[in-house]
């Protein structure tokens, strides 16, 4: 099977392949967990690079991270007897992360990019490593990995050493669940701890696969809430009575960003048998406020910068991310910066500002809603004063929105010098990729609050009819969250909204552009 296959069951078999991937087949491969081999001519390849080391290890060369030491150190020669304990030490030294551990699946993103890196024999690590690294995740004993500690640059060489440790049987490990220490869990297995050989240890951490295994994760739950956006953003242009002009095709004919006419088309077919412009309040003349009547040129906006930032962070999970780099066929040792996360802090700081932006537009529609105009009661509920209705999840969304202003700010334009100025410019690409990860959460209990307060509009709109894609919608959320009556817990009504977005947000991008 090759990795293009759809994978149908959690152990059926997937070679690594010398191919380009999508991000939704590594997300697919790290979340479903078939089994993982070597295509034969990687595994070609993997080992002709390590048997070039073996070879050059052994002469009289400088060659840094296999006869030196790293970063600022790397004038100090390191004799043969020492080269193994200097991977070994390597490890050891920098598995300094702190904090919470990622999820799972993101510890198997950092594996699998990180053999896509090895797969093309470049950067010197032997089968057995390689062959320990497939026994591992194949055996579903995944590398714990603490989520800060990394400047995005030199590599991500914090995490990526934890992710290293327990092939020296160190670290700790998730295995069924729970975290375990390394050494008990190999030693069940009957697996030994490996001896590092020259510029393993080094090939382990260098490179920036922690950044990209985050900004894998976080591109595909992106794209799938850019489409979820889109449906319950028509579920609210339908509850607020607005008119249907903005989203016709011959006004964005008009207009040369694609995207543009992608969401119009999205919310034309979305919309389609919906009696909402003929409502009374959906007059033509009225200019309904731009949170939906500027919903084609907003959403339009953010599947900009997604495809963006997903192209650069695509490219950058096929690539070859390590230094030094050998080439055995031109017996070349080349120092370079393929270590450097710049290109992916750009990308995911410029997503986040979007994805920010994509929940700042949910809020004011939610408040539109909730403002007692087109025939709605205030806050949605049939005795305002008495009841508060949805008053306060406003609030909530305002609070959510406010966080995601601040986690917008770009990382990526600090920089800190580290090792002794060796290291002297860094992309904080790491903080860059766990702010993006705050704000897609944030962003799904903002448009759970949409569709919330949208779904409550609709009970309220007298003589509405939906569009029968939206009906089917709203009726299965309402087996989920049933209509306010009367006051009662909100926080309850939130967290199933947003388990409901977080549940059919995939399927629902499936069906939409």
């Amino acid at each position: 099977m090759t990795h293009a296959d759809p994978i149908d069951t959690a152990r059926e078999t997937v070679e690594i392949t010398a191919e380009r991937y999508t991000l939704e087949e590594l997300y697919q491969i790290a979340t479903r967990r078939p089994r993982l081999a070597l295509a034969p001519d990687v595994a070609k390849k993997i080992g002709e690079g390590a048997r070039y080391i073996a070879q050059i290890s052994g002469q009289d060369r400088h060659i840094y991270g296999v006869n030196t030491g790293f970063g600022s150190l790397c004038t100090t020669r390191i004799s043969p007897e020492h080269m193994s304990d200097l991977q070994h030490k390597h490890l050891v030294s920098h598995a300094c992360g702190v904090g919470d551990v990622v999820p799972e699946r993101v510890s198997r993103l950092m594996m699998l990019v990180k053999l896509l890196t090895f797969r093309a024999g470049y950067c010197g690590i032997s089968l057995d490593v390689v062959g320990r690294m497939l026994d591992m995740w194949n055996a579903d004993v995944i590398p714990a990995v603490p989520k800060k500690g990394s400047v995005g640059a030199s590599g991500d060489l914090a995490p990526l050493a934890h992710l290293a440790l327990p092939i020296i049987g160190l670290g700790r490990v998730h295995v069924g669940g729970a975290v375990m220490d390394a050494h008990e869990v190999l030693a069940e297995r009957g697996w030994q701890p490996l001896r590092l050989r020259p510029k393993e240890g080094l090939a382990l951490t260098n490179g920036v696969q922690y950044i990209n295994a985050l900004a894998a994760d976080s591109i595909v739950r992106c794209g799938e809430l850019i489409r979820a956006a889109d449906l319950i953003a028509s579920l609210s242009i339908q509850a607020f009575s607005c008119a249907d002009t903005f989203y016709q095709q011959i006004l964005h004919d008009t207009c040369l960003h694609p995207e543009r006419g992608v969401v119009a088309a999205n919310l034309r077919a979305l919309l389609d048998g919906s009696n909402h412009p003929t409502l009374p309040g959906a007059n033509v003349a009225r200019e309904d406020p731009y949170s939906f009547r500027c919903v084609p040129q907003v959403h339009a906006a953010v599947r900009q910068t997604y495809g963006h930032a997903r192209t650069v962070i695509e490219q950058e999970c096929n690539s070859v991310s390590d230094n030094p780099l050998f080439f055995p066929e031109h017996d070349r040792v080349i120092l370079g910066g393929n270590l450097h996360g710049q290109s992916t802090a750009f990308a995911l700081d410029f997503l986040a500002i979007a994805m920010s932006e994509l929940a700042n537009i949910a809020e004011r529609r939610t408040y539109q809603l909730l403002s007692g105009q087109h025939g709605l009661p205030d806050y949605l509920v049939p005795r305002p004063g008495l009841d508060s209705g949805l008053m306060i999840p406003q609030y909530t969304s305002a609070a959510l929105v406010n966080e995601n202003k601040v986690l917008a700010t770009p990382a990526s334009i600090d920089t800190i010098p580290t090792c002794q100025l060796q290291e002297d410019h860094v992309s904080m690409g790491s903080t860059s990729a766990y702010k993006l990860d705050q704000i897609i959460g944030n962003c799904e209990y903002v448009l759970a609050i949409e569709l919330l307060t949208a779904a409550q509009a609709v009970d309220l709109n007298e003589g509405l009819r939906l569009s029968e894609r939206t009906r089917a919608v709203f009726d299965d959320f309402r087996t989920v969250v049933p209509f306010l009556a009367e006051d009662r817990q909100q926080s309850i009504d939130i967290e199933l909204a947003r388990q409901y977005v977080r549940q059919h947000r995939s399927a629902w991008a499936q069906v939409l552009a």
